[in-house]
């Protein structure tokens, strides 16, 4: 595996590409191109953003990161090492797993509602740690990454059901953070909660990015909340990109048709809903 240097990208995709078949029971049905055609690089220390409306393929890239899907064309390297051809074993899957975690929109679905929230992280860190690093060792790590997501130790012996939204998206950064990866992938992470907590769970990403120097591919529709947390931005329509460069340069002058409709999308004082066909004329 090649030496990353901050002279070199974490993640490199080209033209990265991903059919699935047709579904199952339409006669006819032709397969469905969710990615097409994707390029992108992502550095240490950066937030890259994947922006676009449901059924853009972004979470589709996003899977295919850290494989949960295989890509069907292009080619994909995290630190230098391709990532083509998915995972074939345990150990591979556990040491790409250490180099990229996943922080899915809904938290709860991924916790194990049966344990409580200590010990999932003190699983976590044992597992990617290696060995010797279970037992008081594990727990008391997990205990401190717990209070650095400001969960602190009234929460520790918690169940999920017993946590809000936005206690239980600490915990799956916790559980992200407990295998201390070089990228955390974060899947509309802040979309089912609402604006104030939202507001929370981005300060705390900042907060962990500027310690940490982890960086983020965000995927995202919400144009508010990639302009507070991104330094770069791609725009998907349909499975490919329409738009991409620094967040702050797109939002500030769209120039894409697309990019346009999703900014003229984002609620403001004054606010109308406005018709794509009108603002793409």
């Amino acid at each position: 595996m090649n030496t990353v240097t901050s002279d070199a990208p974490l993640i490199v995709a080209n033209n990265l590409r991903k059919i699935f078949p047709a579904p199952r029971g339409v006669k006819g049905g032709e397969p469905i191109i969710a990615v097409d055609d994707v390029s992108f690089e992502l550095w240490p220390d950066e937030c890259l953003a994947i922006v676009g409306e449901s059924g853009s393929g972004k979470t589709t890239v996003a899977r295919m990161l850290v494989g949960l899907e295989t890509l069907t064309g292009g080619e994909l390297t995290v630190n230098g090492e391709s990532r083509a051809t998915g995972v074939k074993r345990l150990a591979d899957r556990r040491r790409w797993a250490r180099e990229v975690q996943y922080v899915f929109q809904d938290p709860y679905s991924s916790l194990n509602g049966r344990q409580r929230i200590v010990d999932t992280i003190a699983d976590s860190v044992a597992l990617h740690a290696g060995a010797g690093a279970g037992g008081s060792g594990a727990k008391k790590s997990a205990q401190e990454i717990l209070s650095s997501v400001g969960l602190g130790s009234t929460f520790w012996q918690k169940f999920p059901h017993q946590l809000s939204g936005g206690q239980r998206q600490r915990v799956a950064i916790a559980r992200a953070l407990a295998a201390n990866p070089s990228v955390i992938v974060l899947d509309e992470a802040v979309a089912a909660l609402d604006v104030s907590i939202q507001a929370q769970i981005l300060n705390l990403l900042a907060d962990i990015k500027r310690e940490r120097r982890v960086s983020y591919l965000f995927i995202s529709h919400d144009l508010a909340v990639v302009n507070q947390i991104s330094d770069r931005m791609i725009v998907m329509e349909n499975g490919r990109v329409v738009d991409a460069g620094v967040t702050s340069d797109i939002l500030a002058d769209p120039v894409q048709p697309y990019t346009r409709a999703l900014r003229a999308a984002v609620p403001r004082q004054g606010w109308k809903p406005v018709r794509r066909e009108r603002l793409a004329s």
